[in-house]
């Protein structure tokens, strides 16, 4: 386990400069005049522009500009500074600020569908071809046949503005109560996801051999489910919800943009809109840390929940 720990860190180490230079490449690529896009329509004084092409090595074109520009920014987040954006903001401060926010509302949408989407798998893939069964099937159909940007501004209208049952808009510093409705938004689509996965798994092992075994030896219901068929069933569904958690982080900017939620994905937005590549590439590295992390809490995991399992 070890070895194998130490073999996916030095991958993730690859894995993110290599996404850090592809991100960096294509806002390099794509950039047009980032001074005045950042500025709007504002008239753009020749001190002003000046100042920023200095700053942020604007002068340096070409292939060798590029990567003058990257390993300045590597040789920066190496000692923890994830530089300035083009507002002239800390861009650890901006993340520091929506990062809490982000989180929060991450976690509500994990957790809407771990509790109501795993538990009605369960009971789904137990009660296959009932009435529960069909019934979850076709709504899962339902929310996933609907996009966020669709189902977002739906749910801020029916459930924010007409019923009242939950704030329209989040504001500068939400509440838990205040991002209860976009978290369950966002989290809709996993829930759903989760629900057919679970259900899915479960089905399968109420079939297998170990079940009948232990149906014939007279364990009841609720101890066969609970702790031989849960376990086994929980490994695509842990894969899926892990992974899902770095989704749902860097996947936000929808939800966020909507319900005016000053977070990571909001920022990222802004970023890209106005051109301001350090501030995008800031928030990317953090995100593709959050991924790759993720994904190794998952594979440890596996080891947990299936003794089977084991990495050389």
């Amino acid at each position: 386990m070890f070895r194998y720990i130490v073999r996916r860190l030095l991958q993730m180490v690859l894995a993110f400069f290599g996404t850090t230079l592809i991100v960096y490449a294509l806002m390099f690529a794509g950039q047009g005049d980032p001074i005045q896009a950042l500025a709007g329509e504002r008239p753009v004084t020749p001190a002003q522009r000046a100042y920023l092409t200095e700053t942020f090595h604007l002068d340096k074109t070409g292939v060798g500009g590029f990567f003058y520009r990257y390993f300045d920014y590597i040789g920066n987040l190496l000692k923890g500074d994830l530089g300035m954006s083009l507002t002239q903001r800390k861009i650890g401060d901006m993340i520091a600020t929506a990062w809490p926010v982000t989180l929060k509302l991450a976690l509500i949408g994990i957790a809407v569908a771990i509790i109501f989407g795993v538990s009605a798998g369960v009971i789904a893939g137990i009660r296959r071809g009932g009435i529960f069964d069909n019934a979850t099937l076709l709504l899962t159909l339902l929310v996933l046949g609907i996009p966020t940007i669709v189902l977002a501004p739906l749910a801020q209208y029916f459930l924010g503005v007409k019923l009242g049952w939950f704030p329209p808009t989040a504001g500068a510093q939400p509440s838990f109560y205040a991002l209860l409705l976009p978290g369950i938004v966002l989290g809709s689509l996993s829930l759903a996801t989760a629900l057919r996965l679970t259900r899915t798994s479960v089905a399968e092992n109420m079939r297998s051999d170990y079940v009948r075994t232990a149906k014939s030896k007279g364990l009841p219901q609720r101890r066969i489910v609970g702790v031989h068929v849960l376990r086994n069933s929980l490994i695509p569904v842990v894969t899926f919800l892990g992974v899902e958690l770095g989704n749902l982080m860097s996947g936000a900017i929808i939800t966020e943009g909507v319900f005016n939620i000053p977070g990571i994905g909001f920022n990222l937005f802004r970023g890209i809109r106005t051109e301001d590549g350090p501030l995008v590439v800031g928030i990317v590295s953090i995100l593709v840390v959050v991924y790759l992390i993720c994904n190794l809490v998952v594979d440890v995991l596996y080891a947990v929940l299936d003794p089977r399992i084991r990495y050389v």
